[in-house]
This record gives structure tokens, C-alpha cells and sequence, in this order.
């Protein structure tokens, strides 16, 4: 095999990511970066969206994250490179699709430390009032500064070496699983026997609330932390076992943990809670929900307990997304999607430019998405969209390179993938139109943006951009604009209702599929691509196919 190439196909001398990661650091990376601020508050949300039933969305959620969970875990352990995210869909789709792909996952991941910054600062308005505005959830002047620095010790810290950053996190993440744990058994213990919620106000809820809950309650967001050990396979000892078991392994441990808090939530209600049915339901500092069943309760110290972890579940799945963003930055340099200088390195081996650009990109995030409901779901619609990549890669490598190397090989891909996506652009329907309607206008800015300075300032000729690779991107975003827009949820023309809304996207879903793999690029680029990517044996890759095959 020969010696790893940059990419711009000359030997790589320059200093490189550590790979100091073992399975325990990556499976606790991914397990904090999922138990944050989603436990905080999405209980709560859950309970209005879907009354008694919010503990199947739960169930719901971790189902669908572990189907796109599965998929990524085989690509995972092809790519063996810290952003892999960002070297999958130029393996699949080229250069054109792996950069506008790349700007995207920024777009995602840039939220999360301003998300979890916010949650802090909302927990901390119970008891330091003037944090955020009574009622709206929404910041202050004061909570917005307060979010900017917490932010910026976030970044900090991610300036360590990889290894100290993920010791600190496994003993961080010891008490982010056992503070959700304890909360969830005490309020079950502490309602045992008393009458259960679920008969109050039962024209309140519907099984429809089950999937709404998916997006709007923050469901979905709590899980997608799972591809912080993708993130860091460039910085693991053993990717292609690590990887795989870390990324199965914490969505398992996760959703156990969340089905326990949502049923602990519901058995500590009680029924002047639902006064006004589950769409109202409210109580003494509900703000920090948790927090407020607690102090309810009588159990002063859960509460206080509970004000504790308001920081450090949020910080540490903050601080870890600021660590898998920097990689994705540093993978754009790599390819050339971003400046080069997003690739330098300090002396711990972290390419500490690019936290800096998560930094002061993060803090501008909290001008337009000022309370935390607000920019959880942009950051659930934009990161889903981005993982929908994930199924198509999948079968495109299935297709084009069937025998090369996989350490995990997902069995019944065929199936499992069209499912993921599928399941994706389902939770895309979800969100709303309104929600919809921004996160496509900020894509379609974006392309366009990339296209004009592609052609326009770079003079580049158009062969090169890869339109016909990307021309899926159109039929896909249109489509599930059109059919979010007709559909009666988040501000759309109620058209179609919940279910017929559902089965057109799972069909459309099925057609863009399709489309997608006859736009992928064929067997012999692919091998190139993935040659120049992992240092692969491009020959070796063509066991069984015949070169100039269009396979």
C-alpha cells in the first residue's frame, strides 16, 4: 500500500492529527456529545407535543438515528480520517458535491455550542434573573454575553490535545449518564402508585404528536451526537472496530436513558399540571423543567443537583461539538472546499484556526436564534438533511467498490439505507414549512454563492464544478419543499394531512434515491477518489471490476 497522499496527490509530510483515541474515549465522546441540553428540556416539549405518548417518541427517535447510525458506522470504517462526514460524499459524488456537502455539516455543527450555551444561561434565569426574557425563552442583552464567553471557554479547552480533551470528557460523561439516571429512578419511585396522566385531557394528543415531537421537541437533536467518533476516526488507534462500536454503542446507552427520564417526567406530573391540557402544560419553574419537578416535589437537593449538571451536560456536548466542527473545517483545507490555513495545527496536534472560525461563527448564531427551542430546530432540520448523505454514500460504495475493505460491513444495506433515507427527509417533513422554508433558503444561498465564485472569480471551467453530479441536490430540496408546503404541518397549506403527507415523502424519497445513485460517479473515480482520500491501493479496489466499468 503505499505511503498516505495529501490531496493534491503529493506525499503528506506535514504534521498530522494524533491517534491517541481508544474505543472508551470515542464511545464517551459520542455519549456526551447526545446526553446535553436535549435532556434538559425535551421531556418537557415531548409532553406538549405528544401527551402520555412522548415516551414512544423517544423510541421513534433513537429507531431512526440508529438506522442512519448503522450506515454511517460502515462508512466510517472506510475513512479513516478526523471529518470523515466530509471525505464520504466526495468518494460518492465528487469534488463539486463533497464541497457544498463540507459548508453544510459547518452550518450544523457551528449551532450546537451556541445551542447548549443557551440552555445554560436558560437554567440559570431561575435563580439569576434578567438572563433571558420572562416567557419567550428569548436572551437578554446580558444572556447574550454570558452565552458569547461560555462559548469562547468551550473553544479553549478545545485547544488541547485530543487525548486530554476526551480524559476530560470520560469523567465528564460518568455524571452526565448518572445524573439523568438518578433523576429518572427518583421521580419514578417518588410517583409510584399515584394515578397516571395519561386519561387527562385525551383529546389532547394523538399519535401524529408522537413523530411532530421528532424535530420540535428536540428529540432528534439529542441524538445526533452519535457522529462525534466519526469525527474523530482521523484520531483513533483502531477506526475501523472503534468506530463502528462507539457510534452503535452510544445510541443504544442514550436511548435507554431518555425512554427513563420521559417516563420519570410523566410520573412526577400531576393533574393541576394539566389544567389547561398537555398543549399548556406548565408548573413552578418550568424553565428548567427538571429542575422545577424537583423543587415541586419537595427535593430541594435533586434540584440543586440539577442545577449543577444545567452546565455541565450542555458544556460537555458543547465543548464536543466545537471539537467535531474544527474537523470538519480541517477536512474542508484538506480538500480544498476551505482556506488551507483552517489545516494548521498547534502544538497539541488541533487545528486551532478552525476552532477559532467555530468560535466566531457560534456567537453570531445567537443573533438570529435567540432561545433554545428556536435554534434546536434549525440545527435538527439542517444536520438531518446533511446525514441523508450518509445512505446514499453507502450504496454508492456498494455499488462501485464491493470488495473493498469494510471492518464493519452493515448487513442488509440494501434495505437499511433506503429506510435511513427515507427516514430522514421524514424528520425534514416534520420540522414544518416554516422551519423548511429558511433552511432551503440558506442552502440555495450557499450553492449559489459557491457556484459564482467557482465560475465567476476563480474562472474554473464548468466540467469541473460537477453539475451533473449534483443535479439530484434540485429534485431532492424542491421536492421536499413542495411536499412540506402542501402538508398541514409547521405553516404549510394543509393540502395533505399528517399520514398521506408521510407516504408522498416516503415515495419521493424512493424516486431522489434513485436518482442519486445514477448521478454518482462510476466505479474507476470512485477508486481514484478513495486512493487519494486513505492512501488506499487504487488497483485494489478493482478486484471483480473491470476498469472503465461504469459499475
Amino acid at each position: 500500500m503505499p505511503a498516505p497522499f495529501a490531496f493534491d496527490g503529493s506525499p503528506h509530510p506535514r504534521k498530522s492529527l494524533r491517534r491517541d483515541a481508544r474505543i472508551v474515549g470515542l464511545l464517551f465522546a459520542s455519549t456526551t456529545s447526545m446526553i446535553g441540553s436535549g435532556w434538559l428540556f425535551g421531556a418537557f416539549h415531548a409532553a406538549k407535543i405528544a401527551g402520555p405518548l412522548a415516551v414512544w417518541s423517544w423510541v421513534a427517535g433513537a429507531a431512526v438515528i440508529l438506522l442512519i447510525a448503522l450506515c454511517f458506522a460502515e462508512l466510517a470504517s472506510m475513512f479513516p480520517k478526523s471529518g470523515a462526514l466530509v471525505h464520504m460524499s466526495h468518494a460518492s459524488h465528487g469534488d463539486g458535491l463533497g464541497r457544498i456537502w463540507g459548508w453544510m455539516l459547518f452550518l450544523a455543527y457551528v449551532a450546537g455550542a451556541p445551542v447548549e450555551s443557551e440552555a445554560m444561561v436558560t437554567y440559570a434565569n431561575n435563580y439569576l434573573p434578567g438572563l433571558v426574557v420572562p416567557g419567550s425563552g428569548v436572551l437578554t442583552g446580558i444572556g447574550f454575553a454570558v452565552c458569547a464567553v461560555l462559548v469562547l471557554v468551550m473553544a479553549v479547552l478545545n485547544l488541547l490535545a485530543v487525548q486530554l480533551l476526551l480524559r476530560l470528557n470520560n469523567a465528564v460523561t460518568w455524571w452526565k449518564i448518572a445524573v439523568p439516571v438518578l433523576t429518572a429512578i427518583v421521580l419514578i419511585a417518588t410517583s409510584f402508585g399515584h394515578p397516571g396522566t395519561g386519561a387527562i385531557d385525551p383529546g389532547g394528543y394523538d399519535a401524529a404528536g408522537i413523530f411532530l415531537a421528532l424535530p420540535a421537541a428536540g428529540i432528534v437533536f439529542s441524538f445526533v451526537g452519535f457522529r462525534m467518533a466519526i469525527d474523530l476516526s482521523g484520531e483513533s488507534s483502531d477506526p475501523g472496530r472503534h468506530i463502528p462500536m462507539a457510534v452503535i454503542g452510544s445510541v443504544l446507552l442514550c436511548a435507554i436513558v431518555y425512554v427513563l427520564l420521559q417516563i420519570g417526567f410523566l410520573s412526577a406530573l400531576r393533574p393541576s399540571d394539566l389544567a389547561h391540557g398537555w398543549a399548556r402544560l406548565g408548573f413552578p419553574g418550568q424553565t428548567g423543567p427538571f429542575a422545577g419537578l424537583a423543587a415541586m416535589l419537595g427535593m430541594g437537593w435533586l434540584a440543586f443537583i440539577l442545577y449543577v449538571d444545567a452546565y455541565v451536560s450542555p458544556g460537555g456536548t458543547g465543548l464536543l461539538g466545537i471539537t467535531g466542527g474544527s474537523r470538519i473545517l480541517y477536512a474542508m483545507g484538506e480538500v480544498g472546499a476551505g482556506p488551507s490555513w483552517l489545516t494548521r495545527l498547534n502544538g497539541g496536534h488541533v487545528p486551532w484556526l478552525a476552532v477559532v472560525v467555530m468560535w466566531g461563527v457560534g456567537t453570531l448564531y445567537l443573533l438570529p436564534f435567540p432561545a433554545w427551542q428556536k435554534l434546536v430546530d434549525y440545527v435538527t432540520s439542517v444536520t438531518i438533511l446533511t446525514y441523508g448523505l450518509g445512505p446514499v454514500a453507502l450504496l454508492v460504495l456498494r455499488r462501485n467498490l464491493p470488495r473493498a475493505e469494510r471492518q464493519f460491513r452493515l448487513p442488509i444495506a440494501e434495505i437499511v439505507a433506503p429506510a435511513a433515507f427515507i427516514c430522514s427527509n421524514l424528520i425534514v417533513l416534520w420540522a414544518g414549512f416554516k422551519t423548511n422554508t429558511v433552511l432551503m433558503e440558506i442552502v440555495a444561498v450557499g450553492i449559489a454563492a459557491y457556484a459564482a465564485w467557482f465560475h465567476l472569480i476563480a474562472r474554473r471551467p464548468a466540467a469541473d464544478f460537477g453539475w451533473r453530479e449534483i443535479s439530484w441536490l434540485l429534485p431532492w430540496f424542491g421536492g421536499m419543499l413542495a411536499i412540506s408546503a402542501l402538508s398541514d404541518i409547521g405553516g404549510g397549506y394543509g393540502i395533505l394531512t399528517f399520514w398521506p403527507a408521510a407516504l408522498v415523502t416516503a415515495v419521493w424519497s424512493l424516486i431522489v434515491l434513485a436518482t442519486a445513485l445514477r448521478c454518482a460517479l462510476v466505479a474507476e473515480k470512485t477508486a481514484g477518489a478513495m486512493a487519494r482520500m486513505a492512501g488506499y491501493d487504487e488497483d485494489a479496489l478493482f478486484i471483480d471490476i473491470p476498469r472503465g466499468s461504469d459499475r
